[in-house]
């Protein structure tokens, strides 16, 4: 048995401008949403890599662009890095703001300015525009942290 109050239906003729709730969301929620963001739209590119022949001849042949082999290195220090970025969905979640605040700043300019490094002497326009909207997610991040919203000294 429903225990809310009970309103009569409203009708077209009742309604009239609607003021919506704009919520305020957590400053946690939107950090974590904007790793996951940031997460798919970086896995997203590199998958879209692997519909260029250049990519994968060098894959299948043991080298990437930039000279890097692709070896047991390589894919454990590349395992790290994706591993990083992963664990700050959680880590924005669930961190106290102490820690939490410094950890995105550090960690969202630190993969800004790697992602923003392998556009040197990019060409392709997807990967261009993809890590772009990667770097502007990651320093939306750094933003968003950077702003934390403060409450009184010793509260």
């Amino acid at each position: 048995m429903a225990t809310g109050p009970v309103h009569p239906p409203v009708t077209r003729a009742e309604t009239g401008p609607v003021n919506l709730i704009d919520a305020r969301t957590d400053v946690k929620l939107v950090l974590s949403g904007l790793w996951v963001t940031t997460l798919l739209v970086f896995a997203y590119v590199d998958l879209f890599g692997f519909y260029r022949a250049d990519l994968i001849n060098g894959v299948l042949a043991g080298r990437l662009p930039g000279a890097f082999a692709i070896g047991q290195t390589f894919l454990l220090l590349t395992t790290v890095y994706v591993t990083v970025a992963a664990l700050m969905v959680a880590v924005s979640l669930r961190a106290p703001a102490r820690l939490n605040r410094p950890a995105n700043i550090v960690v969202s300019l630190f993969y800004a300015l790697t992602a923003a490094v392998t556009l040197i002497g990019e060409t392709w326009i997807y990967y261009i525009v993809g890590i772009t909207v990667q770097v502007a997610l990651l320093l939306l991040i750094t933003r968003v942290a950077w702003t934390w919203p403060r409450g009184p000294a010793g509260a």
